[in-house]
C-alpha cells in the first residue's frame, strides 16, 4: 500500500506549481523548470486523484450491495462497478509507485561509452570494432550525436580500444544495461576446420558529467606527459602530446593521446576522468544505500558476463533476465536495441517495486 500522505502530496505540489505558473513575476529559467515538472505530474494527477477518491466510492458501492431497500438491477450494476473499482486500483496503485521511485539523476545525461577487447585475441578486437559499429547504428537511428574521443585499431582492423561520447535526450538510461561482458560464439575467418570460438570484450556506460558535477582539485592531480606511440593512434608523432592524468585519491588514471595538441588531450582527459570519478562516487553511495538488498540488474561491474551473441543460432541473449531474441542480425544493425532496453528497464523497476514493499 502506498501512504496516502505521499498521494496526496501529488495533489497538492499540482496545484502549487499551477498556481506559481500563473503568476507574472516568474523568470524564464524558472518557468521552464517548474513547466517541466508540472508537465510530468500531469501524467499521474487523475491517478492519483482516483486513487484518493477509492475508499469513499468503495464505501458507497457497498452501501448499495448491503442496502434492502436497493433493488436487484442496482445491486448487479453495483457489483459490477466494484470489482472494476478494485481492478483499478491495483493497476493505478502500481503506477503511483512507478512514479514515486527514486528518479537517477543521471538518467539524463550525456553518457561515455569505453568499448575494449576481451579474451579471445584478434577475434574479439573484430567483436569490439562490431559492438562498437552496433552503437554507432543506434545512435544514427535514434538522431544522437555520436562523437570518438579516442581509438586503438589491432592488427586485424578491429578494434583494441574505444571511447566515445553520446549526446542527446536521455542518453545514459538507454544505455547504463549495457555495462559488463558481452560475449559472442561464432566461426572466426581464419577457422578452416569451422569450429565455433567463443571472444568477449567489455562495455562500459558512464554518465557524463559536467564541471559542476565533479569538483577536481589541481593538486589531486599527478599529469604526465610522453610520445604518442603504437598502432591505431591517429597522431603518433615525435612531440610530448600525450597526457596521462592520475586522480591521487580515487587511484583513476586516465590516458590519451590522439591529438596531436597536448592541450587537446589533457581535455579529452580530464572529460573522461570526470565522468569516472562521479561514476566511482556513485557507485559508492549505492552500495551504501543497498547493502542490504541486491539488484538483479548490475550495472558497470566489466567483469559480469551479462549478454551472449551467438551467430550460428542467430540469438542473442541477456542472462541478466534471461531474454533471449532471435532475430541477431536485426539487433546487430540497432533495429530491435529497444526491445533489450524496455525489457531491461521493465525488470529493473519490477525489482525496486518489491524492495519499496
Amino acid at each position: 500500500m502506498i501512504p496516502v500522505d505521499k498521494v496526496r502530496e501529488i495533489v497538492s505540489k499540482h496545484k502549487l506549481l499551477e498556481k506559481e505558473l500563473s503568476s507574472d513575476k516568474i523568470d524564464k529559467k524558472k518557468f521552464a523548470k517548474i513547466s517541466k515538472e508540472y508537465s510530468n505530474l500531469n501524467e499521474v494527477l487523475d491517478i492519483a486523484k482516483q486513487y484518493l477518491s477509492f475508499d469513499e466510492t468503495d464505501r458507497d458501492l457497498k452501501k448499495i450491495l448491503t442496502d434492502r431497500e436497493s433493488d436487484q438491477e442496482m445491486r448487479d450494476l453495483a457489483k459490477i462497478e466494484l470489482d472494476e473499482l478494485i481492478k483499478n486500483r491495483e493497476i493505478n496503485e502500481k503506477k503511483l509507485k512507478l512514479f514515486l521511485l527514486p528518479k537517477d539523476e543521471a538518467d539524463k545525461k550525456n553518457a561515455i561509452i569505453e568499448i575494449r577487447a576481451g579474451t579471445g585475441g584478434l577475434e574479439a578486437s573484430l567483436f569490439a570494432s562490431d559492438l562498437f559499429k552496433m552503437y554507432e547504428k543506434v545512435s544514427n537511428k535514434k538522431k544522437w550525436l555520436l562523437e570518438l574521443i579516442s581509438i586503438s585499431k589491432s592488427d586485424a582492423g578491429g578494434l583494441k580500444e574505444v571511447i566515445a561520447s553520446i549526446k542527446g535526450e536521455n542518453i545514459y538510461s538507454c544505455l547504463k544495461f549495457e555495462s559488463g561482458v558481452h560475449r559472442v560464439q561464432r566461426v572466426p575467418e581464419t577457422e578452416t576446420q569451422g569450429r565455433v570460438h567463443t571472444s568477449a570484450a567489455t562495455v562500459a556506460v558512464l554518465p557524463e558529467a559536467e564541471e559542476v558535477d565533479v569538483k577536481i582539485d589541481d593538486k589531486d592531480l599527478r599529469i604526465d606527459v610522453f610520445r604518442s606511440s603504437g598502432p591505431g593512434g591517429q597522431s603518433v608523432n615525435t612531440t610530448d602530446s600525450a597526457v596521462r592524468i592520475t586522480h591521487i585519491p580515487s587511484g583513476i588514471v586516465v590516458s590519451q593521446q590522439d591529438e596531436k595538441s597536448q592541450i587537446r588531450n589533457k581535455e579529452k582527459g580530464l572529460k573522461i576522468l570526470r565522468s569516472r570519478i562521479y561514476e566511482f562516487e556513485r557507485k559508492k553511495l549505492d552500495e551504501a544505500r543497498s547493502k542490504d538488498r541486491k539488484n538483479k540488474i548490475g550495472t558497470g561491474d566489466r567483469s559480469e558476463r551479462i549478454r551472449t551473441y551467438n551467430f550460428p543460432q542467430g540469438r542473442v541473449t541477456d542472462h541478466r533476465i534471461n531474454l533471449t531474441l532471435h532475430k541477431l542480425e536485426e539487433f546487430m544493425e540497432g533495429e530491435i536495441f529497444d526491445e533489450m532496453v524496455d525489457n531491461l528497464n521493465l525488470h529493473a523497476q519490477e525489482e525496486e517495486l518489491k524492495n519499496l514493499e
